[in-house]
């Protein structure tokens, strides 16, 4: 009785804590944003799903109404240079134009506009396919890492480079908190 007892459990611990560990096991990022005066403006959270990577969005201090956000290709949010130290738009495909109307487009680093309450906190999310939070062609993760930067206007999804979305009034250097690890070419160890 006593070892029916014991497997009954074992296996319905297995059927919670299995759906729980692959989901932890899932790659995750975290962006801590900062505005031009380097005071920080709340978190963008990255989760990787099967339908591409979630984003979710939780800031403050930024103007009512809508605000073009985008994934730029470098790591570096230095707000003494406008955070223009981000570089431009995540695009591995240099055939790629700005903009989600704009022929040739959008960038993978291209995000919708969100919307900003009258208190000018901003709480939303959104999905995109179009990069990846692991190790392939698709990741934004390179040798220089990436920043996400909230844009002072809406984005127009055409104008060249950028929306025509004004200043960059936020920014966060986007890093992994669980991942994949970067696997080094050579031979596997066999196992005895």
């Amino acid at each position: 009785m006593r070892r029916q007892t014991f497997c009954a459990i074992l296996a319905a611990s297995l059927a919670v804590t299995g759906p729980a560990l692959a989901a932890a096991s899932k790659a995750r990022a975290i962006a801590h944003m900062i505005a031009r005066d380097g005071s920080p403006t709340g978190t963008i959270a990255f989760t990787a799903t099967s339908h591409g990577v979630l984003i979710e969005y939780d800031l403050k201090g930024l103007t009512p109404g809508a605000h073009a956000i985008h994934i730029h290709t470098s790591g570096n949010c230095d707000p003494k240079v406008a955070f223009t130290s981000a570089g431009p738009h995540f695009s591995p495909d240099p055939t790629k134009m700005h903009g989600y109307m704009a022929q040739h487009s959008p960038h993978p680093g291209d995000l919708p506009n969100e919307f900003a309450a009258a208190d000018g906190t901003l709480h939303a999310s959104t999905i995109s396919n179009a990069f990846s939070l692991g190790n392939g062609k698709k990741s934004i993760f390179d040798r220089d890492g990436a920043a996400i930067i909230v844009h002072a206007r809406g984005d127009d999804y055409i104008s060249q480079p950028a929306g025509n979305s004004g200043d960059r009034v936020a920014c966060g250097v986007i890093m992994r908190t669980v991942g994949p690890v970067s696997r080094k070419p050579g031979k596997r160890k066999a196992h005895k």
